[in-house]
């Protein structure tokens, strides 16, 4: 009881102006800004992956099957931030016996489940369903025996089979193009639709916090083809890394493009809450937004990759610039859903007042909690590569 009191007493410190008092703590945390981003970087990842079957994009094929691996460890993880933000996560299979249509955050079950069973799984076991096969034929023990569980002891690699499996991956791929922009669409609908924030209620809230999905995947992906190709002795393949960097810059623009445009729709409706915005702009969100945002995260990778694009760089230079431009690509965009999700939080609803948020390090709302659910799609990215890898010559021939 001491520590509560003593947590509130050091937030009323940080308060300027007037403001409620049930709004001096803020109701959503770090955890809550971890949601949202994990859920970007499986949409991305997925739409960087459709490049290569719906659209022949033949130059990211290296990556293809280590999108769909790298969607599917983070989808894993996705809903646990909400699970763990809630007082009792034990319940939350409840929304699925008690299905409740109006509400945004309960129709996120569904959306969970249909990605991951019927888009993500399906297409992943129809890839990968001829090597099951093969690999199984040449391995002995416990791998042959989970290789066979995956396949569901399939057994049919005809010709028919696989041209049946091709037509599959392919079909799948397309439903699920919408359904990666249905997963974080609606992340963005939540907060969008909240009429009475004026910092989320806005039209393009979805589609910035889409675009800005497409972005941190294609970062990932790049980052995780950088580490791995190097840590197995291989070449890193310029064709496939200049594509990547390529699709990563187009992106940028356009969700830089969204995010002005929302700047400038603000600014030009001039609503009673403009004054209250600015000043948390200009102050408790400077560092956030203004430099780590928008310079570091946005202007410093876009005018480093059209350097690249403008001028002849030599590979291991390029190799640089696209490394740290994908770093500082994900510290923004982290940063993004910080501002959002924070940020909308941190003024009264009399827009007279600012309060602050105290991060913890312990607990399920604090730094150790929301550090180990970042780490723990790594985690099982890192055992999916060993039960299922992506390599080009684990392909069976």
């Amino acid at each position: 009881m001491e520590e509560i009191v003593n947590h509130l007493v050091s937030l009323t410190k940080e308060i300027s102006g007037y403001i409620y008092p049930n709004e001096i703590e803020l109701h959503w945390g770090l955890l809550v800004v971890i949601y949202p981003y994990i859920t970007g970087l499986v949409a991305g990842a997925f739409i960087l992956a459709s490049l290569v079957k719906v659209f022949n994009v033949k130059e990211l094929q290296p990556t293809y099957r280590m999108s769909l691996l790298t969607a599917l460890a983070f989808l894993f993880v996705a809903p646990l931030p909400l699970l763990a933000h809630l007082g009792h996560p034990e319940k939350s299979y409840e929304i699925f016996l008690t299905p409740n249509t109006s509400s945004a955050m309960a129709m996120f079950g569904f959306v969970y489940a249909w990605y991951l069973m019927a888009v993500l799984l399906l297409e992943i076991w129809f890839d990968y369903r001829r090597d099951l096969i093969v690999w199984t034929s040449n391995e002995k023990g416990i791998r042959k025996w989970l290789h066979k569980i995956i396949s569901l002891f399939s057994k049919d690699i005809s010709e028919r089979a696989l041209k049946f499996d091709k037509k599959s991956v392919q079909m799948v791929t397309i439903i699920g193009i919408p359904s990666a922009f249905l997963l974080h669409g609606y992340v963005g609908f939540i907060f969008g639709s909240i009429k009475a924030n004026p910092w989320w209620s806005s039209v393009l809230m979805p589609i910035v916090f889409l675009f800005s999905a497409i972005v941190s995947g294609i970062a990932l992906i790049l980052l995780i083809y950088m580490v791995i190709t190097p840590l197995r002795s291989k070449e890193i393949d310029m064709k496939c890394l200049d594509k990547l960097a390529s699709y990563l810059f187009y992106i940028m623009i356009i969700d830089f493009s969204l995010e002005i445009l929302d700047f400038i729709h603000r600014t030009y409706e001039a609503e009673e809450s403009i004054k209250i915005l600015a000043e948390l702009v200009s102050g408790r969100l400077f560092v956030s937004l203004v430099v780590i945002q928008l310079l570091m995260g946005m202007i410093i990778p876009l005018g480093s990759i059209a350097a690249v694009k403008f001028f002849q760089v030599p590979n291991e230079l390029r190799k640089s610039i696209y490394f740290v431009s994908a770093i500082l690509v994900q510290i923004g965009i982290f940063s993004t859903r910080w501002n959002v999700v924070i940020g909308g939080q941190l003024f009264s609803k009399s827009f007279r007042g600012l309060t602050a948020y105290k991060m913890t390090f312990f607990g399920f709302e604090g730094l150790l909690m929301s550090l180990g659910l970042l780490l723990l799609p790594i985690l099982i990215l890192f055992i999916l590569f060993k039960i299922l890898p992506p390599w080009d010559e684990a392909r069976s021939n």
